[in-house]
């Protein structure tokens, strides 16, 4: 089914602000990392060296779901496959890929972030580390695929961060919520050894959310 020039605009502008709002955070810096939202058989996903932060909706390229430009005047991100292989194995709708400075620390030093906070169970709970691979590579893309198997969210070692959510507002916020649980490891662990919560306590946490109705 054909989708609107109008929708394709808007889902451009609307990456453009997404990553206006992510720069503004400090999970954006320069034109390292790359934002996608999908509409129908489409994706809308920054463009190559775009300084993310002054993105606007001509720096957002469209293309359809096998990698081909369908508008737009420049190249998209070299991480395209990787935005591409979420949307295909995971059926997300928005993806959101960083070198923040939190989620990238963490990614030095751990194969795992722990469960720490109970609000990482909205991401998974405990988030991988894919292995290193080099930016771009169909390598990276099929590890961080792996990697984000029952999660909304990895960590690429060496390298940075990815968050997928059903909307570009979810992938934002599960960008968001990454960067600030690994935020939270990195101070706690200058204190000591950070506590995990254990599975019987993830548990307990998920069964009171849902008897409360927590978040309706």
């Amino acid at each position: 089914m054909a989708v609107a020039s109008s929708t394709l605009g808007e889902a451009r502008r609307s990456v453009a602000r997404a990553c206006h709002g992510l720069a503004g955070e400090g999970l954006l810096i320069g034109s390292a990392g790359n934002v996608s939202v999908r509409v129908g058989e489409h994706v809308a996903v920054t463009a190559t060296g775009v300084v993310l932060g002054r993105a606007t909706a001509d720096d957002v390229t469209v293309v359809d779901l096998d990698g081909a430009v369908v508008a737009g005047e420049r190249a998209p991100t070299s991480e395209l496959e990787l935005h591409l292989g979420i949307y295909r194995r995971y059926g997300a709708g928005a993806v959101v890929h960083t070198h923040s400075p939190q989620a990238t620390a963490v990614s030095l030093v751990l194969d795992e972030l722990p469960c720490v906070h109970y609000q990482q169970l909205a991401l998974g709970g405990a988030i991988r580390v894919a292995p290193f691979a080099v930016f771009g590579s169909a390598e990276l893309a099929a590890e961080t695929l792996t990697a984000l198997e029952g999660k909304s969210a990895a960590l690429l070692a060496n390298h940075g961060a990815v968050a997928h959510g059903p909307t570009l507002e979810a992938a934002v916020d599960n960008a968001l919520l990454l960067e600030w649980a690994c935020g939270l490891y990195v101070r706690a662990a200058t204190l000591g050894a950070p506590r995990v919560l254990d599975s019987a306590q993830q548990e307990a946490v998920v069964a009171a959310a849902v008897r409360r109705g927590y978040g309706r």
